[in-house]
């Protein structure tokens, strides 16, 4: 966990200092300190803003999943299902070597399941009502496998990570972006940036910040590959292939909020590129190797 953030720490730092002598060369600093910005200052300021909010999210994830799917978390299990539950989550987690995450059962009719926490061995694992009424037990145990699988390999810090580098990179670009329009463009000579600053930033933030979403998205499927490889070493292959295949037959897209889509085994169903899942089916092929 500690190599991947300082990893994923220093390739931000380097991107940015790629940036400060790309930009210092080509004479880009030049034009937009004469023309009042302060391109070092930006940098500092993109990395802040850019990590604030990610790493707030990260924090708060375990509460607010909860709270968006109206989790119960199993203190004292109260029926054999969920004695059975957490003595499965128990099993797998000392088989991934982290500690026995919180265990959390919704009310929802479709099968899902999610794991989210700011921390590998203080996390949550929640499954959906739906999930252990239409799935057999080794079914439901692969999916817990792949929720472990997600924890174990630091998906969640990971992905907070990414989001913050390019956070930094739309708040980065987006500002530059509307200093030019504002000052180079418009020629405005005054000390404070004038609508043009406002509009072009805005525009551009828009722009970058879809761009940036792409990248999100693909790494989102990445993972769930990786997940699912560890859920058929956790579990068997074949009993997360049978899982996949029972959420391709339920699936009608996720029903899970969007705080938390990204983290459900059973992903949206929109176009490849926005998807935070990939196919079932090519998930489901990939697994077909280990058998």
């Amino acid at each position: 966990m500690l190599k991947r953030v300082g990893l994923f720490v220093l390739t931000n730092i380097a991107v940015l200092l790629v940036i400060t002598v790309s930009a210092r060369l080509l004479g880009v600093d030049q034009v937009l300190s004469q023309n009042g910005l302060n391109l070092g200052s930006l940098l500092v300021f993109s990395l802040i803003a850019g990590f604030a909010g990610s790493i707030i999210s990260l924090l708060s994830s375990k509460q607010m999943a909860k709270i968006s799917v109206g989790a119960r978390v199993i203190t004292t299990p109260s029926s054999r299902e969920e004695h059975w539950l957490l003595d499965s989550v128990a099993k797998l987690s000392k088989k991934a070597g982290i500690a026995m995450p919180e265990v959390a059962i919704f009310e929802d009719a479709s099968p899902n399941a999610f794991a989210t926490g700011a921390f590998k061995n203080s996390a949550l694992v929640a499954v959906s009502r739906g999930l252990l009424r239409s799935m057999s037990s080794d079914e439901v145990e692969a999916v817990l496998a792949h929720e472990i699988g997600h924890i174990a390999n630091g998906d969640m810090v990971t992905l907070t990570l990414i989001q913050g580098v390019v956070n930094t990179f739309v708040i980065f670009f987006s500002r530059v972006v509307g200093y030019l329009v504002d000052r180079v463009v418009l020629k405005n000579r005054d000390d404070r940036s004038g609508a043009g600053y406002m509009i072009a930033s805005l525009v551009a933030q828009v722009v970058f910040g879809f761009l940036a979403s792409l990248v999100v998205m693909a790494f989102s499927r990445h993972r769930e590959y990786r997940a699912d490889e560890a859920g058929a070493a956790l579990s068997t292959p074949r009993a997360m292939i049978s899982a996949l295949q029972a959420l391709k037959r339920a699936s009608n897209g996720s029903s899970l909020p969007k705080e938390v889509q990204a983290f459900g085994i059973n992903g949206n169903s929109l176009r490849a590129l926005f998807s935070t899942h990939p196919p079932l089916d090519d998930r489901i092929e990939k697994l077909k190797a280990y058998l």
